[in-house]
C-alpha cells in the first residue's frame, strides 16, 4: 500500500476533516505514526502524551508573560499533532476501542479546561478590566465545549449515514448503555464506569444542545446516500467550528500575545456561525423528512 493510501485510511474521511487537520496537523500526526506504528505504543498512550502538552500549554498561558504565551502556543501545536495520531494509529492498526474514543473525548476536554484556567489565570487577571476579561473567558470556554460537541454529533450522524462503519449515534451508544448496565452490577471497573457513564450523560446533552432528543435512530428517512447528498456542503461548514479550528487561533494569538481576540472569535463569530449552522441543519432536516414523508 503506498504512503498516500495509507494516509487516507488514517483518516475518519475527507467530507468530515476539518481543513487545518488536512493540510498541516494531519500530515505530521502521520509521519508520527509511522515512527511509532512498530514500536508497541498504543493510541491511549498517545492520548496521555496528548494530554500531557496540552496541560503544559494552559500552565504556560498561566504564567502570562511573552515568552510564556509563546511556549504555550508551541505546546498546543505538539498537543494538536498527538491527539490527531492516536486516532491514525487507531485506524491503521485496527486497535481502536470504544473506551479509548471515549478517552480520548475526556482528554480533549481536560485541555480545554487547562488553556482556559491558564487563560483566565494569566491573561484576564492581568487586564485593566479583569471582571469583564473573566466573564469573557467562561463565555468563551462554555462556547468552545457547546461548538465542538454540535460538530461531534453532526461528524457523527453524517459518518452513520455513509454506511462505512457501525453506527455511532445508535448501535454503538446501546451497545455502550448495555456495557454499563452490566459493569454496575459488578465491583471494581471504576475508570471504565466513569467513562462510559460521562459519555452517555454527554451523549445526552448533545442530542439536546441539537434538538433532536429522541429522533437519532429516524433521522436518516430514506436513503441516507440522500442524506449524505444534501448536507455535504453543510457538514463542511460544520467543521470551521472544530477544535482544531480553534486551537489554532489560540496558537496563533497565543504568538501574538493577542489572547482577547481568540475569546472574542470564540464567544462572537463562533457563536454567531453556531446559530446560523442549526438554522440552516434543521431547514435541511425539514427538507428530507418531507421528502422522506
Amino acid at each position: 500500500m503506498g504512503l498516500l493510501a495509507e494516509y487516507k485510511q488514517g483518516l475518519k474521511s475527507v467530507a468530515v476533516e476539518e481543513l487545518f487537520d488536512l493540510v498541516f496537523y494531519r500530515p505530521l500526526a502521520f509521519l508520527l505514526v509511522k515512527l511509532i506504528c512498530r514500536t508497541g505504543v498504543t493510541p491511549n498512550q498517545l492520548t496521555f502524551l496528548s494530554m500531557v502538552f496540552g496541560v503544559l500549554g494552559g500552565a504556560s498561558l498561566a504564567l502570562g508573560t511573552p515568552g510564556a504565551l509563546a511556549a504555550g502556543g508551541v505546546f498546543f501545536l505538539l498537543y494538536n499533532i498527538v491527539d490527531c495520531s492516536d486516532g491514525q494509529l487507531a485506524r491503521l492498526n485496527h486497535s481502536g476501542t470504544h473506551l479509548g474514543r471515549i478517552l480520548d473525548g475526556v482528554a480533549d476536554y481536560v485541555v480545554s479546561l487547562a488553556a482556559y484556567l491558564g487563560i483566565g489565570i494569566g491573561f484576564a487577571s492581568a487586564s485593566d478590566r479583569p471582571f469583564l476579561m473573566w466573564v469573557l473567558t467562561a463565555a468563551a470556554g462554555f462556547s468552545n465545549a457547546a461548538q465542538s460537541g454540535l460538530l461531534d454529533f453532526y461528524r457523527n450522524r453524517f459518518l452513520d449515514a455513509t454506511g462505512v462503519r457501525k453506527s455511532v449515534l445508535v448501535d454503538e451508544q446501546q451497545a455502550l448503555r448495555e456495557e454499563y448496565d452490566g459493569l454496575r452490577l459488578r465491583k471494581g471497573k471504576g475508570l471504565e464506569k466513569f467513562l462510559i457513564g460521562t459519555y452517555l450523560i454527554y451523549s445526552r446533552v448533545q442530542q439536546r444542545l441539537t434538538g433532536e432528543r429522541g429522533t437519532v435512530a429516524q433521522a436518516l428517512t430514506g436513503d441516507p446516500s440522500d442524506y449524505v447528498r444534501a448536507n455535504r456542503v453543510l457538514m463542511h461548514c460544520w467543521t470551521y467550528l472544530g477544535p482544531t479550528t480553534q486551537w489554532t487561533l489560540l496558537i496563533v494569538c497565543a504568538f501574538c500575545g493577542r489572547l482577547d481576540i481568540y475569546l472574542w472569535g470564540i464567544a462572537g463569530a463562533g457563536n454567531l456561525l453556531a446559530v446560523i449552522m442549526m438554522l440552516a441543519q434543521r431547514w435541511s432536516n425539514g427538507h428530507l423528512a418531507v421528502e422522506g414523508g
